[in-house]
């Protein structure tokens, strides 16, 4: 399958340069690599001039198409015409050697496939335990392997408030488990949601689907936004077998209180895509947990080192809670 990666960047040409090293060892290389470049400077070009990849075609956005939806689109719009299979890979990611040619022969496997994602192995904090394994309170179980929870959802648990779907699933009430709660057992497991900066669609979507430009800049949850959309169309497959590791590079980010105010307006927005006419139960589990978590990182003032980031990001939380009674977001793709 010819296929083509899209690496949406900012501000971060090191981190670039670490990933496209990954991709020239790869089993199976892109037929192209779109670099798209949304950059104050021009530290990235410089640095890409000096390097030379196979098969590289480098843009600089104007301001205009700044921001990760927009930089998508951007690409998508620049993918050769005989592409069958567009992957995303975050700029501070670092693949292992078979990363593609695992996310390939998912589609082979699965003919029926329109997403597959890849899977964050130095994320992973799994432990495989058997089926037999009785979990506790502090346990997440799944397939045969087990990860420590946080208090986070210990928690919600305790309150009747976590999720009722499996990873990559999200409820009624939203707030699920993301992909990154699977295990790294090798096997393919069907999804309705995948991570952005690790995926990968069949080209024929982007014929009627775009990612939504509702999510401006950093674009959190956008991810969860336009594979949930593909999700109602058609499947969605995660291959923990196709693997790399995610260093999350500081440049590029948000501050705490804007970060805040997305992970709740954001969250909104995305447990409207999935649930647009929530009953009453919902919404009072939407919302008691959306202050539980507020709560939660309020109390982090005072219980971690970083103290200022954990008062900013809860006020951001709060202030965007209250701005859904006066100023909802309005969806749209």
């Amino acid at each position: 399958m010819k296929f083509s990666l899209i690496i949406c960047t900012y501000m971060r040409p090191e981190a670039l340069l670490q990933l496209l090293q990954s991709v020239q060892h790869q089993t199976a290389y892109p037929d192209e690599i779109l670099i798209v470049d949304g950059s104050a400077n021009r530290e990235t070009e410089i640095i890409l001039k000096g390097n030379h990849f196979k098969n590289l075609y480098y843009y600089a956005v104007p301001p205009e198409h700044r921001g990760l939806t927009k930089q998508r689109n951007y690409g998508i719009e620049r993918v050769g015409t005989d592409m069958e299979v567009v992957c995303f890979l975050d700029d501070d990611t670092v693949l292992e050697s078979d990363y593609f040619e695992q996310l390939l022969q998912t589609y082979e496997f699965h003919p029926e496939a329109l997403g597959v994602g890849g899977y964050i192995r130095n994320e992973s904090q799994c432990e495989f335990v058997g089926e037999q394994y009785q979990p506790k309170i502090d346990d997440y179980f799944f397939d045969g392997w087990k990860r420590k929870d946080s208090s986070r959802f210990i928690l919600r648990k305790r309150l009747g408030l976590d999720s009722d779907c499996p990873p990559g699933y999200s409820s009624l009430y939203s707030h699920g488990r993301s992909v990154g709660f699977l295990p790294p057992s090798g096997k393919t497991y069907e999804v309705e949601m995948l991570m952005g900066g690790v995926s990968s669609f069949r080209k024929t979507i982007f014929r009627t689907l775009k990612f939504s430009t509702y999510f401006e800049g950093y674009g959190l949850y956008e991810d969860a936004d336009f594979t949930l959309r593909v999700s109602q169309i058609g499947k969605l497959y995660m291959n923990t077998a196709a693997q790399l590791n995610h260093y999350h590079a500081n440049s590029g980010r948000p501050n705490q209180y804007q970060y805040g105010k997305m992970v709740v307006r954001n969250g909104w927005y995305v447990w409207r895509i999935k649930n647009p006419n929530p009953v009453l139960k919902d919404k009072l589990k939407w919302h008691s947990i959306t202050i539980l978590l507020t709560l939660i990182r309020f109390s982090n003032t005072f219980t971690t080192s970083k103290r200022k980031q954990a008062i900013t990001e809860a006020a951001g939380r709060l202030v965007g809670w209250w701005s859904l009674f006066l100023n909802k977001p309005k969806l749209k793709i």
